[in-house]
């Protein structure tokens, strides 16, 4: 077997390995992982990459390696999962930068974050007054979770008294580059003749000259047409 064949294959078997063995782990965000969720991801991507390009290791040792890391990552995850002790040592606690309007130097310090780190981070959620916050607690995943003073929060629909009727369907692709998405009708408890009606209302006569079409909060259709060229 020549060079580039060998790495051919070692590429597909790093690969679905790898894909199949993350996709046990689960899946989060990256916004949602932690640190160690972080290094183990590189971690993982590392042993593959060193399987597919050193020839002196053997595929049956990478996928072992792989495999091994993978159950060690799953044991701490449920570790993590039923302990709070463990998630606490591993994950990290929430920490208090702000606390009644009053910034935690102390806070800060132990989180290697300075003013500018703070307003930055206060920036992300569209707060660019510290005198607007009433609590910013950093999470262990590093994004900033706001609580302003209740003098700077938005005035909400329950404020004013202002009746709130319950949205009987949320935002749904229903076709999409001139196919229907059937997944969806099924989920939503609509069928093909009740979208085609629809569609035939707004001038539509052939599903194929639709590029996108979205069923509304409201039970209607969006519907985007395809250009023609």
């Amino acid at each position: 077997m020549d060079s580039i064949s060998s790495t051919i294959i070692r590429t597909f078997i790093g690969f679905f390995v790898l894909f199949i063995l993350i996709r046990l782990l689960g899946k989060k965000q990256i916004s949602q992982m932690s640190f160690f969720s972080y290094i183990t991801g590189l971690a993982l991507g590392n042993i593959a990459g060193e399987m597919v390009i050193h020839k002196d290791i053997k595929i049956i040792d990478g996928i072992t390696g792989i495999a091994l890391w993978v159950f060690l990552t799953a044991a701490i995850e449920f570790i993590v999962f039923k302990s709070s002790k463990a998630r606490g040592l591993l994950d990290g606690e929430p920490t208090i930068l702000i606390k009644h309007g009053k910034i935690i130097e102390k806070a800060l310090s132990s989180n290697k974050l300075n003013m500018d780190d703070l307003t930055m981070l206060l920036r992300i959620k569209n707060v660019f007054a510290v005198s607007e916050v009433e609590y910013a607690i950093l999470e262990p995943n590093g994004q900033l979770s706001v609580l302003k003073k209740e003098e700077f929060e938005p005035v909400t629909k329950k404020d004013s008294n202002i009746l709130v009727k319950r949205r009987p369907y949320i935002p749904t692709e229903l076709i999409v580059d001139g196919k229907i998405v059937s997944k969806n009708l099924t989920e939503l408890n609509i069928n093909e003749n009740w979208l085609t009606n629809e569609l035939h209302l707004k001038g539509f006569q052939q599903v194929e000259d639709i590029f996108y079409a979205e069923l509304q909060t409201d039970g209607t259709i969006y519907v985007d047409a395809k250009i023609k060229l």
